[in-house]
């Protein structure tokens, strides 16, 4: 089995659920800084993140970078999904601008798309991409308690009406696009 490093600083249960029987997931190391996230694209910020963590650690490296597109807010927040309300925000901070910027819009007119790209990078340079959309609303207002970044306030529509945060692993696994991410990643490392 592929001994892999999670380059990722967010949670990684789902990662876990996803890979962990396919790869021997090995946890960042805790000595590792943050790589910035200043790419032009979704992709080159998860690829960034892998090589960082391939060049400190002489193994391969998996990392994911996941950005939420608003329609009424023109495709915002974008690749400053992490950074929204500020270089130093954190997740919460970030959920109110943007509840704050859709305060007036309509429950229709409250659409987004979420996109991850997951990528596996190997010592030798080659990589492997995964890709996952998943489109659905954003509420007025944070329900449920589970994940982190935008779960409490993004419905997925393929989903029952809840939010992500107020589903288990399995199943923001199975509609949320992180999940169909990694599934896309597995599939091209299965080939």
């Amino acid at each position: 089995m592929l001994r892999v490093v999670l380059a990722t600083a967010n949670p990684a249960a789902e990662i876990t659920v996803l890979l962990g029987g396919a790869l021997d997931l090995v946890p960042r190391p805790l000595w590792l800084p943050d790589t910035p996230e200043d790419g032009s694209t979704v992709e080159e910020n998860a690829c960034a993140k892998a090589a960082a963590v391939v060049a400190a650690t002489g193994l391969p490296a998996v990392a994911d970078d996941t950005v939420l597109e608003v329609d009424a807010l023109g495709g915002a927040p974008g690749l400053r999904s992490g950074r929204y309300a500020g270089e130093r925000a954190g997740e919460a901070a970030n959920t109110a601008k943007l509840l704050r910027e859709l305060a007036g819009v309509a429950e229709q007119l409250r659409g987004a798309r979420v996109r991850t790209v997951a990528v596996l990078g190997y010592p030798d340079g080659t990589r492997l991409v995964g890709t996952g959309v998943a489109r659905g609303t954003v509420t007025r207002e944070p329900r449920g308690t589970t994940g982190f970044g935008y779960d409490a306030v993004f419905v997925p529509d393929e989903g029952d009406g809840r939010t992500l945060a107020e589903m288990s692993t399995e199943e923001k696994a199975h509609y949320y696009c992180r999940g169909r991410a990694f599934r896309d990643l597995l599939a091209r490392l299965n080939d």
